[in-house]
């Protein structure tokens, strides 16, 4: 059934055949798509040529020929590279997808390394991206995934409110709290919520929130005191096999009223973010197809507009999978060109902000999943206003 979905696939784009290549692990995409086990000893080179009609081809070299064994196809052995050459010259042709962005346009899809792709040209063959297919088989989530990221959400969640509450409580009784303190804290929650993160979360206040990836650390932190302002990021996923994350980001401020500076910026992130949230709907209301790239610009559009164009310096959303960024469409013009769909079963967030150096930073961040049907789902409470802890 998975070969029969990528011919359907190659018949819609007009492509011959999706070749498939690893050495190593560079291929991941690849890699999940061919099952192989995350431990396999992957030492030469193999490929996997599935045309638009008929059986696949599987090339692998004579050391390692067992690795495709659980896929459908032809095998075909090699020893030497003059060998291995002959096999793809003889068994692949026309329009050849592969994990390639021309260009590097989108470098979450370039996999395969240049002199390869200069091996497969020279066999007068077309090589394009598989970019347009691709995330049907790399970033769609199952049901049982789907409720894992609702688990994490509600863990995150449950952590922010915590965090704000320590900060309260700390800064009212006089006693010291630092960012420090924040960032352990809420790893605690994650840890004995049965969850884990692949770095630390981000616990920013004044100035250090102007810098979109800073981190504390038990030598360099700051401390949280009446009238400062705070930006927590933070995500996390359960720790068994499969599980999806859950990213959010929210902001507050150790006093009772924000200044007028902070509130006119939040008040442009969050019209920012719902703009790219109501693109999003509306073309799926409508039938239509939305790109990362004209969700990122819907977003972005609104920024510029305010005059704070050069302080929103990162794409607006990422694609999260069992990665944190995972491999599907980004909301991005800027960094890179990603024209891929938001298509369904996929997660992302959709995170604009703004940084103003020496200040502060303001970045509210969400997830936002496509359901089968075509429902837009935001998977936690949007923020509507700047937390106030006093």
């Amino acid at each position: 059934m998975k070969i029969k979905k990528v011919q359907k696939y190659l018949q819609e784009e007009g492509v011959d055949g999706w070749l498939l290549y690893v050495f190593g692990r560079s291929n991941d995409l690849a890699i999940d798509f061919l099952e192989i086990p995350k431990n396999a000893h992957l030492t030469r080179r193999l490929f996997y040529w599935i045309p638009q009609k008929g059986q696949p081809i599987k090339i692998v070299h004579q050391v390692e020929p067992n690795f495709l064994d659980h896929f459908p196809g032809t095998k075909v052995q090699y020893f030497s590279s003059e060998e291995l050459t002959q096999a793809l010259k003889k068994n692949i042709y026309g329009k050849i997808a592969m994990e390639y962005s021309p260009n590097n346009s989108i470098p979450y899809v370039s996999k395969v390394d240049g002199g390869t792709i200069e091996l497969i040209r020279s066999f007068g063959v077309n090589v394009v991206s598989s970019a347009g297919f691709l995330q049907n088989f790399t970033c769609l989530l199952t049901d049982a995934q789907w409720k894992s990221h609702l688990y994490a959400t509600d863990v995150l969640e449950n952590c922010v409110s915590k965090a704000w509450q320590f900060i309260k409580e700390k800064v009212n009784a006089g006693k010291t709290v630092t960012e420090y303190d924040i960032q352990q804290l809420i790893l605690k929650q994650i840890e004995q919520s049965g969850c884990t993160a692949d770095s630390v979360p981000i616990c920013a206040v004044n100035e250090n929130s102007a810098n979109p990836h800073y981190a504390p650390t038990k030598e360099k932190h700051r401390k949280i005191k009446k009238g400062d302002f705070i930006l927590i990021d933070l995500w996390c996923k359960q720790k068994t096999e499969g599980s999806v994350y859950a990213d959010i980001t929210r902001v507050a401020v150790v006093s009772c009223e924000p200044t007028a500076k902070q509130k006119a910026v939040f008040a442009i992130v969050r019209a920012a973010q719902k703009a790219a949230l109501e693109l999003i709907e509306k073309k799926y209301q409508e039938g239509l197809e939305v790109t990362g790239y004209e969700a990122d610009r819907a977003s972005r559009k609104v920024v510029e507009d305010a005059g704070y164009r050069k302080y929103f310096i990162h794409r607006t959303g990422h694609n999260i999978y069992t990665e944190l960024h995972g491999p599907g469409a980004q909301l991005d013009s800027i960094e890179t060109c990603d024209d891929r769909p938001l298509i369904r079963k996929t997660l992302f967030s959709v995170e604009p902000g703004i940084y103003l150096p020496d200040e502060f930073g303001i970045r509210l961040e969400n997830d936002v999943y496509i359901h089968p049907e075509g429902k837009i789902e935001i998977t936690s409470p949007l923020q509507q206003e700047i937390k106030r802890l006093v």
